[in-house]
């Protein structure tokens, strides 16, 4: 892992409430976390217990109750509207979706998806393409799917672009949200390389699942989500190997990927290969 301690994102406190004022409902309480640079942060919990939420409050989508948020030394914590998108054309924090058609233009060809975002910075068409196509190769794509149009491409494929998207803007930091959930095992498997091999690239990720077996083999650290709160964070291999809350506990000993019959003997040897790597 490439690192030099400085922090990325800082989360202190973070409250966020939906609803009216007298019918509020409270989905984050007091949450804190901090990624450095080349680090990655799995963010796991079950469905309902806010690791959308955080990760929208941590993009500007959902405004916070309270608390702050630094990115890259920035509190953005009381940034408005107009705030937030300079900060993202900026490309200093990208978001990755758990279908990449939501992020994909279905009419844009591959080629324009990835460059938009150089084009919007004002980097010039020709530096745009030659970058966009370094990313592509850097995903494990052929520069050959330039022009198709995301609906030709498979499910795999068009997570990979979207991972390659992200990344083109050269971002501090990355959010993926369930980016391999909806993937068979061998295009998980792949997404996970390429997300481990990350980490030596400086860029800090966050990647969100429920599912502790795909973040086993990427994490450095995990945090645990439950009903809004964090109630662990540790070394990845320390939380799996001696969990210390009963949810974490149960996350483990339910997980999937590392432990069911039912799972694939190839994505098992993978996921633990990457694991033990």
């Amino acid at each position: 892992m490439s690192t030099d301690g400085r922090p990325v994102l800082e989360v202190a406190d973070l409250e966020v409430h939906y609803g009216p004022r007298r019918r509020r409902r409270r989905v984050l309480h007091g949450v804190s976390l901090s990624v450095t640079r080349g680090e990655t942060v799995g963010v796991i919990g079950e469905t309902g217990s806010g690791k959308s939420t955080f990760a929208r409050a941590v993009l500007g989508l959902v405004r916070a109750s309270g608390g702050r948020i630094l990115i890259d030394g920035e509190d953005v914590s009381r940034y408005s509207p107009r705030q937030w998108r300079a900060l993202r054309r900026r490309g200093v924090v990208q978001y990755v979706f758990q279908d990449p058609l939501r992020s994909l233009d279905p009419d844009l060809p591959i080629e324009e998806s990835l460059i938009e975002p150089l084009l919007v910075q004002g980097v010039g068409r020709k530096e745009a393409i030659e970058r966009g196509r370094a990313y592509l190769a850097r995903v494990r794509l052929d520069s050959e799917l330039f022009g198709r149009l995301p609906g030709e491409l498979s499910g795999g494929q068009r997570q990979r672009v979207a991972v390659a998207r992200a990344l083109v803007t050269e971002p501090a930091l990355i959010i993926l949200d369930e980016p391999v959930s909806a993937l068979d095992s061998a295009n998980r498997v792949g997404i996970l390389e390429i997300l481990k091999e990350l980490r030596g690239a400086g860029v800090a990720l966050i990647f969100i699942s429920h599912d502790l077996g795909s973040v086993a083999g990427v994490a450095d650290r995990v945090a645990v989500l439950y009903q809004g709160e964090f109630v662990e964070v540790g070394d990845a291999r320390a939380v799996i190997s001696a969990p210390r809350h009963p949810y974490a506990r149960l996350l483990v000993g339910s997980a999937p990927t590392l432990r069911s019959v039912a799972a694939s003997r190839a994505e098992r040897d993978a996921l633990r290969a990457l694991l033990n790597a």
